[in-house]
């Protein structure tokens, strides 16, 4: 096929329009800033007294930013013995690269229990009303950095013997920032249901 010389002319800037939009827009992904969230979970007492163990799976890390909707993060069906994570103990749940910014809380999705009592019974551990462990501490996810973010909960009795449910454990939710100090406390206003912050012991 030949082509006139207006013809050429607009194939041609047709084709320089759509090189720069695909250049603009892989420009716009490449500067895009991340960081590293660091998930772990430990356990502070409540009824873990209890236990010979308290498996715990964790299968999905929720995130809230504070300018769009939540995100998911795969917590890779991480299982946790909640009575080896008593005191300063903590276990790492998932290390993911998100784009840095300011975050209003985060949320565990518990996928199954494996409890044992220490009399060698079994033990129901549930979630109350199957919904995911809110942890509403504000964080920020730094560009470059690493932000560790410890969420603490714990099984407690309900009226049922042999029934516990997972709770929360609002003060001792922790956020770390690499840059800082390891012993560095975020502070944060709480509620009944969420946290605020005290340091952990990260690795």
């Amino acid at each position: 096929m030949t082509l006139n010389r207006r013809e050429f002319v607009n194939t041609a800037a047709g084709i320089a329009a759509v090189s720069s939009v695909g250049i603009a827009g892989c420009m716009g992904t490449a500067s895009a800033k991340t960081g590293t969230l660091s998930t772990r979970v430990s356990d502070r007492p409540g009824d873990i007294d209890d236990f010979e163990s308290c498996f715990v799976t964790l299968s999905t890390i929720r995130i809230k930013p504070a300018d769009s909707e939540v995100k998911e993060l795969d917590a890779g069906d991480t299982e946790v013995d909640l009575v080896d994570l008593q005191g300063d103990a903590s276990a790492l749940v998932a290390d993911t690269e998100v784009e840095a910014g300011d975050y209003e809380y985060l949320q565990l999705d518990v996928s199954d229990t494996d409890a044992t009592l220490t009399d060698g019974s079994d033990a129901t551990v549930e979630v109350p009303g199957s919904a995911p462990l809110k942890f509403e501490q504000s964080f920020e996810v730094r560009a470059d950095e690493t932000t560790t973010f410890t969420a603490d909960f714990t099984p407690v009795q309900t009226g049922n013997a042999g029934k516990y449910v997972i709770q929360p454990v609002a003060d001792e939710v922790s956020v770390v920032y690499e840059s800082e100090e390891t012993t560095t406390t975020e502070s944060a206003s709480t509620n009944t249901t969420t946290a605020s912050t005290n340091t952990t012991t990260t690795e």
